[in-house]
Formats: structure tokens, C-alpha cells, sequence
């Protein structure tokens, strides 16, 4: 178990900072943000006519409110997090191929939900949407992260489960 602490802990310093070097963010940083935005504009584009975007900017044509998806935004943080956790347990490559597969893809689905809800949230009330944004949408991005990871350790055959506590 400690070790598997010691890995988790590691592999997100290593991480982490890698996201900060300039390089990935200007190459791959940067441009999945501003892809993420533009999904996000074109998906309510589809049921909302007045809507706009520019870069990573989505605003209301009618009403001016406007969110813009930058670092933070864009649910690194909470993948960087999951990584970490896969990667750290003790299991098969296999599993942790489809484990970052499944939990990349459920990360960033209801990240894109969370920026669509925050954008109407915003234009109904900028108080709910301050506090949404900043409390209830966190916290259940990083929950989402950490169900994925428990359900993927469930889901794990119980070979793949057997760790040695003295090699972690």
C-alpha cells in the first residue's frame, strides 16, 4: 500500500509538471483547451441558435454573458489525477490502457457538461454560477475521477488485484 502511495504521489509531481512546461502547454495544452471550447459552443449551437464563440471565448449573441474555458477549465487537473492513480496500481497494462481509455473519456464528457451548464447557469443567475463554478462543478470533476479509478479497480480480475504489501 505504500508504495502504491509512493507511485501516486511521484507520478503526479511528474506530472503536473510536465503540464506546466511550455512546450506541452503551447502544444498540447493549449490547443485541447481551445478544442474544447469550440465542442463546447458547437454542441449548444445545435439547440441554441444564439450563441457565438471566438478562440476559447463562448458568449450569448442576445444577452453579452460570456465564459471563456482556460487552464482549470479544461479537466487536466482531474485526469493528471486519475493517471496518476492508474498507473500507480499494481495491474495489468491491459487494464490500465482501458482504465485511462474509459476514465479520459468519462472525464471529459462531463467536463463538457459542466461547461455547457455553467454557460446557462451564468445567464440565469451570475451568483449561482459563481458558486457553482467554483464549488459544486470542482469537486464533482475530481469526485469523477475517483469513482472512475474505484470502478476500475472493481472491475479489475481478481489476479490483477493481488498486490504484494512488501513490494507495494
Amino acid at each position: 500500500m505504500l508504495g502504491f502511495f509512493l507511485r501516486f504521489i511521484v507520478l503526479q509531481l511528474v506530472l503536473f509538471t510536465l503540464e506546466m512546461l511550455r512546450p506541452v502547454q503551447e502544444h498540447l495544452i493549449q490547443p485541447f483547451t481551445a478544442m474544447l471550447a469550440w465542442l463546447s459552443w458547437k454542441i449548444m449551437s445545435v439547440f441554441d441558435s444564439g450563441i457565438g464563440a471566438q478562440g476559447l471565448v463562448i458568449y450569448n449573441e442576445t444577452t453579452n454573458f460570456a465564459i471563456e474555458v482556460v487552464a482549470g477549465c479544461n479537466g487536466v487537473e482531474a485526469t493528471i489525477i486519475l493517471l496518476a492513480g492508474i498507473l500507480a496500481f499494481s495491474a495489468p497494462w491491459r487494464y490500465k490502457l482501458w482504465g485511462i481509455l474509459w476514465g479520459v473519456l468519462a472525464i471529459h464528457v462531463l467536463n463538457l457538461v459542466r461547461i455547457i451548464s455553467l454557460f446557462y447557469i451564468g445567464q440565469w443567475n451570475i451568483h449561482a454560477y459563481e458558486w457553482a463554478h467554483l464549488y459544486i462543478w470542482q469537486a464533482l470533476i475530481l469526485l469523477d475521477a475517483i469513482i472512475v479509478w474505484l470502478i476500475w479497480i472493481r472491475r479489475l480480475p481478481v489476479k490483477a488485484e493481488v498486490c504484494n504489501p512488501v513490494a507495494g
